[in-house]
């Protein structure tokens, strides 16, 4: 390999790709955190990604050290299941040109980010990392998927092909500042702060929930994930991608519970069982994780109420895209 993996240069050029999204932004914070002095960011309207010819040309010249690929296009079951073919193409698109552009560049250390999704929809729980392209996929999000599998192989390629140093994370759901509160484009903690929220400051008497609540979902603060990234570009190295999340889930109904008594509301709450529900379980063994020396700091009832405040104090500016 062109790196030992050891402390990374605070002075070298690294690139943090989608600084604007819920990852991105949160890797943005710790890396400033930890005193890195030379981060390379680029808006959409500065750098599409898409565009090949201005991916090349960007990391050709700026000539990072270490990228972080957390530019994607993402969104919660309505979303995906409305626009497939755009989660697929523009996904597929904005690595690519990343992954080749970053070749091209002999980027030492690289590390490209994936989500559970990519795992069997019935997969055993908890699901290793051994679990990839052993069944079906969620139908409902199966086009981002089947991008973020692409994403995970060509990674695994260039190690083997150019010989360099880069590396796989697939996060379990994740929650936080910077998050997407779309009604229609969310995932499901910020769509469910969004919903309760309005319903306690309007006074609605009941909300209404899709599914029936009795899916289990692990969710992890996006400013942990963003300690794990900086922790395995620093500390680990294989071919294998490498599951990140806390090991514990709750019923969707719980996570529901969580919102509602963060928020405040004390109106009823109802769930319409003629909307999918999505995987039934989807929780991430954090063996390997927890083996490289890593472990989550951030209790969920306490990031709830930290996402709650944040959403309140940026509701105006808060993300909100389809």
């Amino acid at each position: 390999m062109d790196i030992s993996v050891g402390v990374l240069d605070r002075a070298s050029p690294v690139y943090i790709a989608g600084h604007r999204g819920l990852v991105g932004s949160a890797v943005l914070r710790r890396f400033r955190t930890e005193g890195f002095t030379n981060l390379l960011v680029r808006s959409h309207s500065e750098l599409d990604l898409t565009d090949r010819a201005a991916t090349f040309d960007f990391i050709l010249e700026s000539r990072p050290q270490v990228i972080i690929d957390a530019a994607a296009r993402v969104g919660g079951i309505m979303a995906n299941s409305t626009y497939p073919a755009d989660f697929l193409s523009e996904n597929l698109q904005i690595q690519v040109n990343l992954l080749d552009g970053a070749v091209a560049a002999r980027v030492p250390r690289l590390l490209f980010l994936g989500s559970s999704c990519i795992y069997p929809k019935y997969a055993q729980q908890p699901i290793k990392e051994t679990a990839l392209l052993t069944g079906p996929l969620e139908p409902t999000n199966d086009a981002y998927a089947i991008a973020k599998i692409a994403g995970i192989l060509q990674v695994q390629a260039v190690r083997r092909q150019h010989g360099l140093a880069w590396i796989s994370a697939m996060p379990t759901n994740l929650y936080g500042p910077g998050d997407n509160f779309s009604p229609s484009g969310s995932h499901l903690v910020p769509a469910l702060i969004r919903r309760y929220e309005e319903a306690r400051a309007s006074g609605a008497p009941e909300v209404t929930n899709w599914g029936t609540g009795t899916p289990r979902r692990e969710l992890l603060h996006v400013d942990d994930l963003a300690s794990a990234c900086l922790y395995l570009l620093e500390h680990f190295d294989g071919p294998n991608h490498i599951n990140v999340g806390t090991g514990i889930d709750h019923t969707v109904k719980e996570i529901a519970d969580m919102v509602a008594t963060a928020v405040g509301y004390t109106g009823e709450t109802r769930w319409d069982s003629s909307k999918p529900d999505g995987t039934p379980r989807k929780l991430l063994d954090v063996s390997v994780l927890r083996g490289a020396g890593w472990l989550p700091e951030i209790p969920l009832h306490a990031g709830i109420e930290a996402t709650v405040a944040w959403y309140r104090a940026n509701a105006g500016a808060a993300r909100d895209r389809i």
